[in-house]
Order: structure tokens, then sequence, then C-alpha cells
């Protein structure tokens, strides 16, 4: 699973998983990652199940590229 996270500061991040709930309450408690931890809260604004790990990755690398914009949609058409 692939998905973005909108932090305090309004920016966003992204990740992958094969749990999103506990990885977001990895995040939640600041375990998950240095990025967001000092971005607490972070809210889930997009997520999307893939295949396997490798199109994990390469689904994730692909959403880095997009521009701000561009991800601010991807939240937005998915809602």
């Amino acid at each position: 699973m692939v998905y973005l996270l909108r932090c305090r500061d309004g920016s966003l991040y992204t990740g992958i998983t094969n749990d999103l709930s506990q990885r977001l309450a990895s995040h939640h408690s600041g375990k998950a990652s240095a990025y967001t931890r000092s971005r607490r809260p972070v809210s889930l604004a997009y997520h999307e199940v893939v295949r396997d790990r490798g199109s994990a990755l390469r689904r994730e690398a692909a959403i880095r590229r997009l521009s701000r914009a561009q991800k601010l949609e991807l939240c937005s058409a998915a809602r």
C-alpha cells in the first residue's frame, strides 16, 4: 500500500506499508519517521493498494516525482 500524509505544517509525506493502521499509529506516536516526528499531528490524505512491494516502491517513487499541485490533486480526486 502507498500512502500520503498531510503534516501539521502542510507538507506531504509519501510512504509504503503492508499495514496502514499500524503505520499510522507509528507516525502518530513519533516512531515512524524523523520527517513526520517533528511535524505531528499528521493525517492520512491518500492511499492506494498495490500488488506487491516492488509495485509499491515504484508507485511511491512516481508519486514523489509529482509536483505539490499534482499530489494535492491526487488527494482530492480520491475523496
